[in-house]
């Protein structure tokens, strides 16, 4: 069986991820959507929500399982759940490079796991969770993120800023 990771923050979920995740689910027989936490980061959304929402874009693929890790190696996390392949996303030289080196320090730790590279289509490649971030709360942004999100998390993120 060709099992693969996405793993990411999702934070949240924008339709770059959501087209990855498509992609993905047609490459591997399995594909298992991992959010991650980085303790550099602050989060808009708990991990709880993050799941929920990538449970609820992704419900319509069969082959999908949504989880999450913290606090080991992408690779570890691999090996624990017979994973053989991680998938990334390359939008731009800085992915590249910044996506090279993980690259290699993943098959220094794990030279058994592959790491497969996609690149989105251009509509989607300025698209980040952190660009969707800052645009939030200017005058009409439901208007300007809801082409970069999946409609479920636009309705996420309306709820989240008018509490």
């Amino acid at each position: 069986m060709r099992r693969c990771i996405y793993a990411g923050s999702f934070d949240p979920p924008t339709n770059g991820h959501l087209w990855m995740i498509k992609q993905g689910s047609k490459l591997f027989d399995q594909l298992i959507i991992a959010v991650g936490t980085n303790p550099e980061k602050k989060y808009l959304f708990t991990i709880e929500e993050r799941i929920e929402m990538l449970k609820e874009i992704t419900k319509d693929l069969s082959n999908i399982i949504v989880t999450h890790f913290e606090g080991k190696f992408l690779v570890d996390f691999a090996r624990e759940v017979n994973a053989n392949y991680i998938l990334r996303g390359i939008r731009n030289i800085e992915d590249y490079r910044y996506e090279k080196v993980l690259r290699n320090i993943n098959a220094d730790l794990a030279p058994e796991i592959v790491t497969v590279f996609l690149m989105p289509p251009r509509e989607l490649a300025e698209v980040s969770s952190s660009i969707v971030k800052s645009l939030i709360g200017f005058k009409r942004w439901e208007d300007v993120v809801e082409k970069y999100v999946p409609k479920p998390v636009l309705k996420k993120l309306v709820e989240k800023f008018y509490k």
